[in-house]
C-alpha cells in the first residue's frame, strides 16, 4: 500500500508539473518583448535562486549542505540542466515557435530510454524497437514541417533532449541524499555564473528599463514555472523512473499548442498535429504503457 502510495503522489507530481510546463514557452516568449533570452533566463534563474533560497531556509535544510557528495552532483546538474539544457531552450525559443518546442521535447522520452535501459544493456524487445521508430517518426515529421527547411531552433531543442536524461540521472542521484528544495537551490546558484558568461559571450543585453517592463513575467517564469514545477518534478523522478515520468508528462504539448492559440495566435498546423500521433504512441510503447502483440498467424 505504501508504495502504492508512494506511486501515485509521484504521478499526481508528474501531472502538475505539465500542466505548469505547458506554460513555460508561452511565458519565455512573452518576456522576449522586452528582454533577449539569455537575459530572460538568467533573472528566470535568479529570481528562482531567490525562491529556493527562501524555502530552504523556511524548512531548516542547510544542515544538507555539508554534504560534499551533494555538491559534486550539483555542480553537475547545474552545468547540464542549468546553463546547457536551458540555454537551448531559451534560446531555441527566439526561432521557432512555442508549440514546436513542446512537441520536440516529447523526443526526450526516446534519449530517456536510451540512456536509462538500453545503454546498460537491457533487452530491446519488438514494442520498444517499434516506439523508437515512431519516435523518430514524430521528430522528422516536425522538424521538416512541409518539408521547406527546418528552424534552427527545432534542432537546438533536439540537442537538448540528448543532454537532459543524463542531468536528470544525477538529479535522481542528489535526491537520494537531499531535499528537492536544496538540490533546486544549489542547481540555481550554480547556474547563474555560467548563463552569466553566456549572456556576456553572446553579448546579450537589457537596460534596467526592459528588465522592469518584462518583470512580472521573469518572476512568474522563475518562482511558479523554473521553481515551483521543477520541485515537483524532482519528487516525482524519485517515486517513479524518469522514462516513464517523460511519458505521463507528455501532455504539455497539448496544453502549450491551446495556449499559443489563444495567447499568441499561433493556430496549430496540420503537422504539429500530426507529429504528435507517433510521438504518444511511441511513448506509451516505450514506457511499457502499452503492449503490442502481433496475432501469430493460424496452423
Amino acid at each position: 500500500m505504501d508504495a502504492l502510495s508512494e506511486q501515485r503522489k509521484g504521478e499526481l507530481s508528474l501531472l502538475i508539473t505539465a500542466l505548469l510546463n505547458g506554460f513555460l514557452p508561452i511565458v519565455v516568449v512573452l518576456s522576449y518583448a522586452a528582454v533577449p533570452s539569455l537575459v530572460s533566463l538568467f533573472w528566470s534563474t535568479l529570481f528562482a535562486t531567490i525562491f529556493f533560497l527562501v524555502v530552504v531556509n523556511y524548512r531548516g535544510r542547510w544542515k544538507e549542505l555539508r554534504n560534499a557528495l551533494l555538491w559534486k552532483y550539483a555542480f553537475l546538474i547545474a552545468l547540464i540542466i542549468g546553463v546547457v539544457t536551458y540555454s537551448l531552450y531559451f534560446i531555441a525559443l527566439e526561432t521557432t515557435t512555442p508549440g514546436n518546442v513542446a512537441i520536440i521535447v516529447l523526443f526526450e522520452v526516446f534519449t530517456s530510454f536510451l540512456f536509462f535501459r538500453v545503454f546498460k544493456g537491457e533487452r530491446f524487445s519488438f514494442d520498444y524497437a517499434l516506439g523508437a521508430i515512431l519516435m523518430v517518426m514524430g521528430a522528422i515529421i516536425v522538424l521538416g514541417r512541409d518539408f521547406s527547411g527546418m528552424h534552427l531552433g527545432d534542432l537546438l531543442i533536439l540537442v537538448m533532449c540528448v543532454f537532459a536524461p543524463i542531468g536528470n540521472f544525477f538529479q535522481q542521484k542528489a535526491r537520494e541524499i537531499a531535499s528537492s528544495e536544496t538540490i533546486m537551490f544549489l542547481r540555481s546558484a550554480l547556474s547563474l555564473p555560467g548563463i552569466f558568461l553566456l549572456t556576456y559571450f553572446f553579448g546579450a543585453h537589457a537596460s534596467a528599463r526592459d528588465v522592469l517592463a518584462a518583470l512580472p513575467l521573469l518572476i512568474l517564469n522563475g518562482i511558479l514555472l523554473l521553481g515551483f514545477s521543477k520541485l515537483f518534478w524532482l519528487e516525482a523522478i524519485h517515486r517513479i523512473s524518469v522514462t516513464k515520468g517523460t511519458a505521463l508528462a507528455s501532455i504539455s504539448p497539448l496544453v502549450t499548442l491551446a495556449l499559443a492559440w489563444v495567447m499568441l495566435s499561433q493556430t496549430p498546423t496540420v503537422w504539429q498535429i500530426a507529429s504528435l500521433v507517433p510521438f504518444i504512441l511511441g511513448t506509451l510503447l516505450l514506457t511499457d504503457q502499452v503492449k503490442w502483440r502481433p496475432v501469430r498467424a493460424l496452423q
